[in-house]
Order: C-alpha cells, then sequence, then structure tokens
C-alpha cells in the first residue's frame, strides 16, 4: 500500500498532492506515488483548480481556508501543500490514509 508522506512544518504540516483537474467531481480519492490524490471538477484556468484544491482539503482537514496554501506547484499537477494548525497524526485520521515520515 502506498504511504503519504507528511512531514511536520514550524506551522503544521506539509505534503505532496497529484491534482487531476476537468474530473466529473471533486473528491480525494487516495494515494499514489506518496502523494494524495486529488480530482477537482474545476478546470485548471486562472487558477480555478488551485482554489477548488484549497477549498477541498480545508473541508476534509475541517480547517479555515486561509490555513490551507500552495507551497509549490501552482501551475504543476504534482504540488507541495502546507496545512498550518495541523500535525500528521489529525491529517492522517481526516484523510484515513497510511502517512510515512
Amino acid at each position: 500500500m502506498a504511504r503519504l508522506e507528511i512531514k511536520q512544518t514550524a506551522h503544521g504540516v506539509s505534503f505532496s498532492v497529484r491534482a487531476v483537474p476537468r474530473a466529473s467531481r471533486s473528491a480525494v480519492v487516495g494515494v499514489h506515488a506518496g502523494a494524495l490524490k486529488v480530482t477537482l471538477a474545476a478546470p485548471p484556468v486562472d487558477g480555478a483548480a488551485n482554489a477548488a484544491l484549497c477549498e477541498l482539503l480545508a473541508a476534509v482537514l475541517k480547517v479555515p481556508l486561509r490555513a490551507v496554501s500552495i507551497r509549490r506547484g501552482e501551475r504543476s499537477k504534482l504540488k507541495t501543500v502546507e496545512v498550518q494548525g495541523l500535525d500528521r497524526a489529525t491529517v492522517r485520521a481526516f484523510l484515513g490514509v497510511d502517512a510515512g515520515a
């Protein structure tokens, strides 16, 4: 089984996300190659997919939208996301995935 690599940061956690835009619905679908795989209904135009990603993760992780930010990969399908105010165990519990160090 693939493991999501979650890193503890000074303000929360960071992890990789593989975004699949223009899907039929937005959802967290699992872990692929160490990254959280997320489908997004929004197209990758004018930041719509990035906004949809942040909104989805904020809802799933039960944090305010301002706590979720894209640190790397704004124009790529593979992104690094930081979530402030959470620890690795909490993220693992909310996402229902196996998490590595």
